[in-house]
């Protein structure tokens, strides 16, 4: 969001989209079975209000690029 400077909650949404953690289809974002919102920052502030979500997409992301640089 305008004004916060780099957004963690928003490199953990796009980079869930590009390693496939995070499905995006349209609008909407979705993790697993649970619909997280329709657009970004509707999921910045889902992730924003649910820290350990938040915590759960960021460790499988650095899981994700970890395996990538083994």
């Amino acid at each position: 969001m305008y004004g916060e400077g780099i957004s963690k909650v928003g490199e953990v949404i796009d980079l869930g989209v590009e390693y496939e953690i995070v499905k995006k289809s349209g609008s909407w974002f979705s993790y697993g079975d649970t619909k997280l919102g329709q657009g970004r920052d509707a999921v910045k502030n889902l992730l924003l209000d649910n820290p350990e979500l938040f915590e759960e997409l960021d460790g499988k992301i650095r899981e994700a690029i970890a395996a990538l640089n083994a």
